[in-house]
């Protein structure tokens, strides 16, 4: 079933599962078994950050599949109180420690927390691009950053980010940030796709899900799949990790994309907190 699933080439010419399983809010007692039951449906990628605090315990999950390392797609992301470049080398090596594992297939600012640090994440981001070099990082990219954000790193630095993972969902499109990835080379992994459960009781949703005999959340997955997004979906619930990986067999016409697309509300729509201010 793993097989099945898309992938997206990055920038730097590696390539990420389109689908992947995410670890956010999951407790550390419940993350092994979680991680492991997503593996065996067929999800390849895992998506955690050093904030959840279950990096550990979803290495002990992949060593618990049964899986080799090279079988299943590492991300983690940078705390935001280590963004000082010291500080940032010895974070992603205690990452690299919890979850046992020598590389990660794409390390992340977690945040850009500008209102920090002076406002400098551009020292941070020199730090990846060396674990990008030495290869412990296959991949680097970040999180939840904006437009000029964005623009500083492209005039002050060498590497282009792979990914940048942002909210985005059919009530927060977050489309000037997501235009400004597709033009520069930068894949938009969308954060709570289904707005932590809040679209999937719009009539939009429910009748589209009605008319085509799919869950809401599977209707929304999809969009995002067909967008272009990376997604990774979180649940505990075996039921719905399984529905969540059952939206390979179905497309959505393009009128029902616009449907779909049309639920924007724009900043009325955000679900989390803003990067302009997050600190």
């Amino acid at each position: 079933m793993a097989n099945s699933i898309p992938t997206v080439t990055l920038n730097d010419g590696n390539t990420i599962p389109q689908l992947g399983f995410g670890v956010f809010q999951i407790s550390p007692a419940d993350t092994t078994e979680a991680v492991r039951r997503a593996l065996d449906i067929g999800y390849r990628h895992i998506d955690t950050a050093q904030g959840y605090g279950n990096e550990a315990e979803v290495g002990q999950g992949v060593r618990t599949a049964g899986l080799a390392r090279e079988e299943v797609y590492l991300t983690s992301k940078l705390n935001n109180n280590v963004h000082r470049p010291a500080d940032a080398r010895a974070a992603f090596q205690a990452s690299l420690d919890a979850l046992r594992t020598d590389y990660l297939d794409l390390f992340l600012i977690h945040w850009p927390v500008p209102t920090r640090y002076d406002g400098d994440f551009v020292s941070t981001w020199k730090v990846l691009e060396e674990f990008k070099a030495d290869g412990r990082a296959r991949s680097i990219g970040v999180s939840n950053f904006q437009v000029p954000h964005l623009e500083r790193l492209a005039a002050e630095t060498d590497v282009v980010p792979a990914v940048n993972q942002i909210e985005a969902h059919p009530y927060l499109l977050n489309d000037e940030v997501r235009a400004y990835g597709a033009k520069n080379g930068i894949v938009t992994e969308a954060w709570s796709p289904i707005a932590q459960g809040a679209v999937l009781d719009d009539p939009t949703i429910t009748d589209i899900a009605a008319q085509l005999g799919r869950t809401p959340a599977q209707v929304v997955l999809r969009w995002h799949i067909q967008r272009g997004d990376v997604v990774f979906p979180k649940s505990v619930t075996p039921t719905r990790m399984a529905e969540n990986f059952q939206i390979f067999d179905f497309a959505l016409d393009e009128a029902t994309m616009e449907r779909i697309t049309r639920l924007d509300r724009g900043e009325d729509g955000r679900t989390g907190p803003h990067p302009d201010t997050f600190a």
